[in-house]
């Protein structure tokens, strides 16, 4: 990809996220972080709403973050390929996943987690060792399912006789055991192994997870595993293995896959480039194929609102839980109400945030 579309793509995607984050409606998870959490989350959603008003308040350390995150994966994949145009082309895919475009215009806290695990990773090629353990600190204590990246890096460390990323990773997996943390596991076989591919094809878009389950089938038998690698497939095997028992939470493993769209594209180049010319035209064919597939799904986020409004039965569109509480509030605040009597859940949350905070009950 030449220097011109890239920075053409990163104004479409800086234009995208600021949209979202701007016109959305809060959605039930934020509201309930706001007036719950006083964990980092919650208290960076109310940083950012004392310096600017509105929902963009609320996202703004989290769109700040993703635009460090993509700074980021750009710098990485500038030491992965021989040719920046590699690194622009890896950059613009990962930028318009839509599970990147979620996580930086939603609260939540894969955005925070992803550029910490991309600077560990960038730093271990740099040879910075020093700072590793601060990383690993902090994902230690702002995500319980950092275990799986913990995991995946004493995996590398084990493979590659690396003394000292042993002892760090065994350090904060051991920590991880004595405090009783990380992710949940219980419950009996319940049918969740299909949902779990459903969340994957959700924040990759359908073809692209394909090829990403593909990636990391090939590399296991046959190519080289770097950390990357390692902690993509980490994380891919937790989520397969605990679906089998108990429904997965795909921000828990969304930092660690969506980074081996670097993986993906150098496998896809090893692929094209020793194919003889006439051979190539598939190989070009298929991305292509997968990158329409991979905007249209883009462009039904950035769209979403529209398509809601426009909808025959907006029940059913996947934006409902955080349109028709908006709506409602709107419409009891035209008829006089100050207060919310009957809603409860997150949704009480919602109608809180838009000045319908439960109603006190008499005495």
């Amino acid at each position: 990809m030449k220097k011109e579309y890239f920075l053409l793509g990163l104004l479409l995607y800086a234009i995208s996220v600021l949209y979202l984050a701007m016109t959305t409606p809060i959605s039930p998870h934020e509201a309930k972080i706001l007036y719950t959490s006083q964990d980092l989350i919650g208290t960076l959603m109310r940083w950012g709403e004392s310096l600017v008003s509105g929902v963009i308040g609320l996202r703004l350390f989290f769109l700040i973050s993703g635009f460090i995150t993509a700074w980021l994966f750009y710098e990485l994949s500038y030491r992965y390929f021989s040719e920046e145009r590699d690194a622009f082309l890896s950059t613009f895919i990962f930028m318009f996943l839509p599970g990147i475009l979620t996580a930086t215009t939603l609260v939540n806290v894969a955005i925070i987690v992803l550029p910490l695990v991309l600077l560990f990773v960038l730093l271990y090629e740099k040879g910075y060792f020093k700072i590793l353990p601060f990383i690993m600190l902090i994902l230690f204590f702002i995500h319980e399912a950092s275990i799986i990246f913990f995991v995946a890096v004493l995996l590398y460390a084990v493979s590659n006789k690396d003394k000292k990323l042993i002892i760090m990773a065994s350090t904060f997996l051991l920590a991880f055991i004595y405090l009783a943390k990380g992710i949940e596991i219980g419950g009996r076989p319940s049918g969740h192994f299909a949902e779990v591919f459903g969340l994957y094809a959700t924040v990759f878009s359908p073809l692209l997870f394909l090829y990403f389950f593909y990636t990391m089938y090939r590399i296991l038998l046959r190519e080289e595993k770097t950390l990357l690698w390692y902690i993509s497939f980490t994380a891919l095997a937790f989520s397969l293995l605990l679906s089998i028992r108990q429904r997965v939470y795909i921000t828990d493993f969304a930092p660690y896959v969506l980074i081996s769209i670097i993986l993906m594209l150098d496998i896809f180049n090893h692929s094209i480039r020793v194919r003889l010319p006439e051979f190539k035209k598939y190989y070009r064919w298929g991305f292509n194929t997968v990158i329409t597939f991979l905007f249209l799904s883009v462009s039904v986020i950035v769209f979403h609102k529209t398509l809601f409004y426009i909808s025959n039965n907006p029940n059913k569109h996947f934006a409902h839980r955080i349109y028709n509480p908006y709506l409602l509030a709107k419409s009891l605040k035209e008829q006089g109400f100050t207060c919310n009597e009957h809603i409860k859940g997150k949704e009480s949350y919602q109608l809180q945030y838009y000045g319908l905070p439960p109603c006190l009950k008499k005495k």
